[in-house]
């Protein structure tokens, strides 16, 4: 994994802990910032970076792009994109 996947999976666990949050918290988390970041991140990825993770941050598909950087890609469900 290289250090721009590292800091986007990184980027999606701190999201997906902000959105598993929100029914208790208060104030509410502001999630703009984590959004913001994770597009800066993605936009920063080398040309080379497999087109799965690419077509996944692009979609905003952040939970399928999280069990990718994790190994994980046989957990993702075939969204409407693939054949």
């Amino acid at each position: 994994m290289t250090t721009s996947e590292q800091g986007i999976l990184q980027a999606l666990m701190e999201l997906e802990k902000a959105v598993q949050s929100m029914p208790t918290a208060n104030p509410k988390p502001n999630l703009l910032p984590l959004f913001a970041r994770i597009d800066e991140l993605a936009r920063r990825l080398p040309t080379e970076t497999d087109p799965t993770l690419l077509h996944y941050l692009q979609r905003k598909s952040y939970e399928k792009a999280r069990l990718w950087l994790e190994g994980r890609e046989a957990e993702n469900q075939a969204g409407k994109c693939r054949q």
